[in-house]
């Protein structure tokens, strides 16, 4: 069937913010979308963490062409410098932009799209491929499928539905699969005050990750523990320090963010929280608890506890992509141009390079990943590089190739990577519980907790933390010295000197290479 593509939609799979952003440009530039929402609503992700405030205010969550979309509707933009939760983002700017006619006409709810191919070619073939349109199947409420016929294809599909595993090497640790079956591993970013209130009260959780996610889920549980003291909390880290975590506090560029990462450090160093650091874990076993096995320097270690959180990340859901010619970075999982850009060896804390259509084409002609998919694995992302991404392929499908490469992306200073002056101590070479953490449930096993607070650290003690009054022994590998102690000497294996903060300005590279001096 000769069709010409001109007179297609633009087929846009998810309606969160990037992807009604990009119903939006579409629109403003003479093109019709056809947007597919897996949810029964708009934005039906963003509902699902509605319970967390986002670090960014308004002035960086709502995309340009929505607001001048929503303006003709008489919409009151919320305050520019207001920070928004979830839910007020969702009522107060994703609802009533899926409700402008134009939107609301062209967006398809219940509608899982589940393969996009070219129509009558699979992925080897060459011949016309380019002037063919794309085959977009979609799978509807009652199981049925429909085949949709676009002209091209922005993939706004997120990664939420993906989270990254709790074991290594990228794997799912043996037991993981009926952990969660059981129950006993949890949904990530739950709302632990709120609707789940009564799954997490008095119980023993620990959280396994070290990202901001992390840090909101531990806050509230810190909340709720203030509330119902039995409720125990446990935080476990595959690296050897938090302090990338706690981030830049007051010289980070969205103070929000610098705000939690202090109120948790002030939680872990109070003892409220147990902090499990260089913490691998290897298996799960499923009873009337969970057991949660884990690999330390010191050897293998056993935590028991109620409920596990995952905090571990998002990777991208390639599987309805297998017919589509992708170009992707081979580590990161973005398109390649793109990879080196925000690979977490080398970036953090949200830096970016402005970026467009160029760096986000395929082999596959008018086809884009964008939104947090687009970075792959990589972990952090902000809604405003997702506007920029498809303001500028908007652009490019409408054939204006100059305003497609004049990008340009307006970021606050991030300022949350930092610095642990010492140097060594940021490798995986300790084990236990950060200083100023309460005694470790580990049972008699345990190598690294830490001492009641009248007991001095044994000398040979791997990573305890002594008694505020007494220095560290001269031979001890990890303890911290009384903060009123000079300076460890050079060669000190692991003394503890308080982290220098430093606010990076965006698009500056730094990231897990800076932290090992490369």
């Amino acid at each position: 069937m000769n069709t010409d593509l001109s007179q297609l939609p633009v087929a846009v799979i998810g309606s969160g913010p990037v992807g009604l952003a990009a119903a939006a440009h579409l629109l403003e530039r003479g093109l019709t979308p056809v947007i597919f929402e897996a949810g029964d609503a708009p934005a039906a992700a963003v509902r699902r963490w509605g319970h967390i405030r986002l670090f960014s205010p308004w002035q960086y969550d709502v995309d340009a062409a929505a607001r001048r979309l929503l303006a003709r509707t008489g919409w009151q933009e919320p305050d520019a410098e207001t920070l928004p939760t979830g839910a007020e983002l969702l009522e107060q700017y994703l609802l009533p932009l899926a409700a402008v006619p134009a939107i609301r006409n062209a967006l398809h709810t219940d509608s899982e799209v589940v393969a996009v191919s070219r129509e009558g070619l699979d992925k080897t073939r060459t011949g016309g491929r380019d002037t063919t349109p794309f085959l977009v199947r979609v799978r509807n409420a009652d199981g049925t499928t429909a085949d949709h016929r676009v002209r091209a294809v922005i993939d706004a599909s997120g990664t939420w539905n993906s989270p990254n595993p709790l074991g290594s090497a990228g794997l799912a640790a043996p037991g993981e699969a009926a952990a969660y079956a059981s129950g006993f591993i949890t949904a990530p970013l739950p709302d632990i005050v709120g609707r789940d209130r009564a799954r997490f009260g008095g119980k023993h959780v620990l959280v396994v990750g070290a990202g901001h996610s992390a840090a909101n889920t531990l806050l509230a549980l810190g909340e709720l523990a203030e509330q119902e003291p039995e409720t125990r909390i446990s935080w476990a880290i595959r690296r050897s320090s938090a302090a990338s975590v706690y981030g830049g506090g007051d010289l980070d560029g969205l103070p929000a963010r610098g705000a939690l990462g202090s109120r948790l450090r002030t939680l872990v160093e109070e003892g409220r929280i147990t902090l499990h650091t260089s913490f691998t874990i290897t298996g799960f076993k499923s009873a009337d608890t969970l057991t949660v096995v884990g690999a330390t320097p010191c050897g293998e270690t056993q935590l028991d506890v109620d409920l596990l959180v995952p905090a571990t990340g998002f990777r991208p859901n390639l599987d309805m992509l297998r017919e589509v010619r992708l170009d992707l970075d081979p580590a990161v999982e973005a398109p390649r141009a793109l990879g080196p850009l925000i690979d977490p060896e080398f970036h953090s804390c949200g830096t970016v390079t402005p970026h467009g259509a160029r760096l986000l084409s395929h082999p596959e002609k008018d086809f884009y990943i964008v939104g947090m998919k687009s970075y792959g694995r990589a972990p952090t992302f902000l809604m405003a590089t997702g506007y920029e991404q498809v303001r500028s392929i908007a652009a490019a499908l409408a054939g204006d190739q100059k305003a497609a490469d004049d990008v340009e992306l307006v970021l606050p200073e991030t300022g949350v990577c930092s610095t642990d002056l010492g140097g060594s101590c940021d490798t995986v070479s300790s084990c236990g519980t950060d200083a100023g953490a309460a005694q470790a449930d580990q049972g008699d096993s345990a190598c690294c907790g830490v001492p009641e607070p009248a007991a001095a650290a044994p000398v040979d003690s791997c990573c305890s933390v002594p008694e505020p009054a007494a220095a560290a022994p001269a031979d001890s590998c990890c303890s911290a010295p009384e903060p009123a102690a000079a300076t460890p000497a050079a060669d000190s294996c692991c003394a503890a000197p308080e982290p220098a903060f430093l606010g990076i300005p965006t698009g500056l590279e730094h990231g897990r290479s800076g932290e090992r001096g490369n």
